[in-house]
């Protein structure tokens, strides 16, 4: 798998209202997302999924999101102040071979990777970050773009690294425009 970073400037594009009609955030988390909840947002970019997730965890839950480009957490920061979400979030820019999430050990409810996987360079080392992270009965929803970005072979080595972290398969959820796995810390 190779290790390409999105440019900054397309966050914009990630966060655009019109991607709604194709991958409808709350549709595909609140079956998973419960009002309470501490959850991550890894690759977080500007905050397509963030925000929603904030609105899902309510104001008792927590959102930890993660990218590794400084600008795109600094456009989360105001998207979340305006949205009045900034007490419930927090926003950490990591490296690319850390999540720098090691405060966070088995705390974790739900783990959100969408597309970003095939970005990191240590692949295996990331899904042992996340099911680290977990919480025994924590879940993480790993899904990738399709064609174009990562094929379905690709998605299936992460699948694999996912497994040999320790975590289990529960489901494969129909996301549109996606290949999606949820997982469960074994």
């Amino acid at each position: 798998m190779a290790e390409h970073v999105c440019p900054w400037w397309v966050g914009y594009f990630l966060a655009s209202p019109l991607r709604r009609l194709s991958q409808n955030p709350e549709k595909i988390l609140s079956p998973y997302v419960k009002p309470g909840m501490t959850v991550i947002d890894v690759g977080c970019a500007m905050g397509f999924f963030s925000l929603p997730l904030a609105r899902l965890v309510g104001s008792d839950g927590r959102v930890v999101c993660v990218d590794v480009q400084k600008k795109m957490i600094d456009s989360l920061r105001r998207r979340a102040n305006r949205a009045g979400h900034a007490k419930n979030m927090d926003l950490r820019v990591c490296e690319k071979s850390s999540l720098g999430l090691d405060d966070l050990a088995g705390k974790i409810d739900f783990v959100l990777a969408f597309a970003v996987a095939h970005e990191i360079p240590d692949v295996p080392g990331l899904m042992t970050q996340m099911h680290a992270m977990l919480a025994p009965d924590g879940r993480c929803l790993l899904a990738a773009e399709p064609s174009g970005h990562v094929n379905a072979r690709d998605f299936e080595k992460t699948v694999a690294a996912a497994q040999q972290a320790g975590l289990t398969i529960v489901e494969r959820p129909e996301i549109r425009r996606s290949r999606a796995v949820l997982l469960a810390r074994g």
